[in-house]
Formats: C-alpha cells, sequence, structure tokens
C-alpha cells in the first residue's frame, strides 16, 4: 500500500489499517483526491480533537469503541455501525470516552459542483 492509499480491488478490515497509540491519536490517510478524502483515526481512551469547524461537509463512521461528537454545542453518541453528518463551517469536537477507531471522510465542495453540473 504505498504512498499511504488503499489498494484497489481487494476486501480490507478497515480497523487492521491503523493501530492504536498508547495516550494519543494516531490518523492515516486512505485516499485523497479533488473531490475528498478518507482518513481512518484511532483514539485512546480520554483522547480527542478539540472544537475546530471544516469548510466542507464531514461524515464519521465509528469502527470500534465509542465517540463522543460535539456538533454545534450538541453531544451526539457515535457507536460502532452509526454514521454522523458534521455540516460545513459548524464547530464540532471528537472525544473518546474509549479506546475507539472512525472513518472520516471529506466532501469537498467541489464533488457537490460536479455531481450537480452532472443532473
Amino acid at each position: 500500500m504505498s504512498n499511504n492509499t488503499i489498494p484497489a480491488a481487494q476486501a480490507i478490515h478497515l480497523a487492521s489499517l491503523i493501530n492504536a497509540t498508547e495516550q494519543g491519536i494516531a490518523s492515516r490517510i486512505l485516499t485523497k483526491t479533488s473531490g475528498g478524502n478518507l482518513t481512518l483515526f484511532s483514539f485512546d481512551k480520554g483522547q480527542g480533537l478539540s472544537e475546530h469547524s471544516a469548510p466542507f461537509d464531514a461524515i464519521v463512521m465509528v469502527i470500534e469503541g465509542e465517540l463522543i461528537l460535539t456538533i454545534d454545542g450538541k453531544p451526539v453518541k457515535a457507536e460502532p455501525g452509526t454514521i454522523v453528518r458534521m455540516p460545513a463551517n459548524i464547530p464540532h469536537a471528537v472525544e473518546a470516552p474509549q479506546a475507539a477507531k472512525m472513518l472520516l471522510i471529506m466532501l469537498r465542495e467541489i464533488a457537490l459542483k460536479s455531481h450537480k453540473q452532472e443532473e
């Protein structure tokens, strides 16, 4: 898997693509295009990302553990198998009350414009 991208035409368990970091956060970009990117995160218990915002919508998919996503001041509990959309330009934060892994899908505005042009 050169350049931190996932290989084509292979079924891969997401959780196996990243290792936990004791008392820390690990991240790995799986793929990055002009339309968006996929980044895998691993959080140790008690770790998180402080409040920030992004100019694009982002989708969080929890793979393992539990996360508390605070979006515009509202806490959202996310467990394995759940998906949460974090809207563009809205403050959000991530807290891991237990060790957790998540896939972050960043949807760049250019992808939305391209889709609208095709309709």
